[in-house]
């Protein structure tokens, strides 16, 4: 059943929810398109690609605060109560992981640059590549589930964290088993770590927005296990 929010005496009201949202959605790609570019900068070499995900970084910032600003307007101008309150606080809660996600594809576009740097590309690509894809769905179906206040799509959106989980940890055995077998690939090794690690932090923040749909549709918080 979709959810129904109240209907207000003020037209403005019900304006002003609906363009936060839809000035949150805007951020979820703008953040979307980050994580996509850098982690091709980072498999392509693209140095170019990279600054150009440093710089948008700046964007992303502005937007978190003007986001902020108007959120906090709303609940002291209306003091939105029930559904309403829930949306506010959802959008305040999920630009936060926004911009999140967007500092973790900031460090992996850092990343990129230092690797393009020093060469041929080292082991571990095939993994970043496949965790890299995992994650992006995971961000893309969230943002989908906000737009469509879907919480069974969200919990099942969440469920894919721990396959994530599980293959972040496969491929931080195997370039330690790498760098141990080859110490000349330490340097680069440890680069693509953090690059992994950035992309596993980036699927936590995704599962977030879910938990945030969750609580706007249900009113139920699950972060903490909830359900």
């Amino acid at each position: 059943m979709p959810m129904q929010f109240d209907q207000h005496i003020s037209r403005q009201f019900n304006d002003d929810l609906e363009q936060i949202k839809t000035d949150m959605l805007e951020m979820g790609g703008v953040v979307a398109r980050q994580v996509e570019d850098a982690v091709t900068a980072l498999a392509d070499a693209d140095s170019e690609l990279a600054e150009k995900v440093i710089r948008i970084e700046e964007e992303i910032d502005e937007r978190e605060m003007t986001l902020d600003e108007n959120c906090t307007l709303i609940i002291a101008k209306r003091q939105p109560a029930a559904s309403d309150l829930r949306m506010v606080m959802s959008v305040i809660r999920t630009v936060h992981d926004l911009e999140r996600i967007g500092d973790e594809a900031q460090k992996i576009a850092k990343l990129a640059i230092q690797l393009s740097q020093e060469g041929s590309a080292p082991r571990g690509y095939t993994e970043v590549r496949h965790i890299a894809t995992a994650v992006r769905a995971m961000l893309n179906e969230s943002l989908d589930a906000f737009t469509r206040f879907d919480a069974e799509s969200a919990l099942k959106t969440m469920a894919a964290d721990e396959q994530v989980d599980q293959d972040y940890k496969s491929a931080i055995r195997e370039m330690v088993t790498y760098m141990m077998e080859d110490p000349r690939s330490i340097s680069r090794g440890i680069n693509v770590l953090w690059a992994l690690r950035s992309l596993e932090r980036i699927g936590d923040h995704a599962k977030n927005i879910c938990e945030q749909v969750v609580y706007l549709v249900r009113g139920t918080d699950i972060r903490h296990g909830n359900l």
